[in-house]
């Protein structure tokens, strides 16, 4: 059983979850529902699943991992679609993206460990 929480990944990936949900408040009403349930649902899959993850075999962890990923994926588009319809200024699109960035390479780090 993995410490998941431990994990620089999942520290961050949590601390991005909070940000999200943050801006989000923000966002138009008519989007409770759409882009802001989305986006959360996104967002709170990363550290959710690796937490998820951290409690069976290594092949059932890598699973989870993977699917982490998949989120990130997710909301890599849904900030960009937050950017483009305005909801958020460019200079927070920046900082989310460079996030998520890192969060992915951390990611894909943790995946590439299942093969050594």
């Amino acid at each position: 059983m993995r410490n998941i929480g431990e994990y620089e990944v999942f520290k961050r990936s949590h601390k991005l979850t909070l940000e999200i949900y943050k801006i989000t408040k923000k966002f138009p009403k008519e989007e409770l529902y759409g882009l802001t349930s989305q986006m959360r649902r996104a967002t709170y899959s990363i550290p959710m699943n690796l937490k998820e993850g951290s409690g069976g075999t290594e092949a059932e962890f890598f699973r989870y991992v993977r699917i982490a990923y998949g989120s990130c994926e997710e909301l890599d588009y849904q900030l960009l679609l937050s950017k483009d319809l305005k909801y958020i200024d460019q200079d927070h699109y920046r900082i989310l993206k460079n996030e998520i960035i890192e969060i992915r390479k951390m990611l894909y780090a943790l995946f590439s460990k299942k093969d050594k």
